[in-house]
């Protein structure tokens, strides 16, 4: 295996393992704390977790509203090569284009970057690593995980959880 492949996946690996034979894993588990300090961020869409519950699956409400991580390969997402926007599933605010979207061999939908002002950032410390997070500017769902390893222009993967998102056609 050549350095960067090793780089690449290794960032992964232990989201992997973990996500063996559990379908999803819980960063809210792994850490203790939920939910993450959020800073000086406002959010324009907020419910209570009895409203997003009742809007969202489970599956998407652990990915967007406790941070968890959907099992690698399972979004058909991952092979949507349509022309048009990926929306965030939890307020439909539109997040990423399809333009910017690539096969990064993880089983995730990647993305080079986000449409201007889409999405913000913060820390992540779990799983023996410091990672970035990236979360929808507007309702606060949990979107993936930003690396230094994607292609030109930018330099980074946009490694996001299909579930996180909706796809609308051009």
């Amino acid at each position: 295996m050549q350095r960067r492949s090793f780089l690449k996946y290794s960032s992964i690996i232990g989201a992997n393992i973990a996500m063996l034979g559990a379908g999803i894993v819980s960063t809210k588990a792994a850490t203790g704390k939920y939910p993450p300090e959020a800073g000086d961020m406002t959010y324009e869409v907020t419910k209570t977790a009895e409203e997003w519950r009742a809007i969202l699956s489970e599956t998407q409400y652990g990915v967007l509203r406790e941070e968890d991580t959907e099992r690698a390969f399972t979004s058909p997402l991952n092979d949507e090569k349509r022309a048009g926007t990926f929306h965030c599933a939890g307020c439909d605010l539109p997040t990423y284009a399809s333009e910017t979207k690539y096969d990064s061999g993880t089983g995730w939908p990647s993305f080079y970057d986000n449409i201007d002002d889409a999405v913000r950032t913060k820390e992540d410390s779990s799983f023996f690593s410091t990672r970035t997070e990236v979360h929808c500017r507007r309702c606060e769902g949990h979107l993936g995980h930003i690396f230094d390893d994607g292609p030109e222009p930018t330099g980074l993967r946009h490694c996001l959880n299909g579930v996180a998102l909706k796809f609308v056609p051009a």
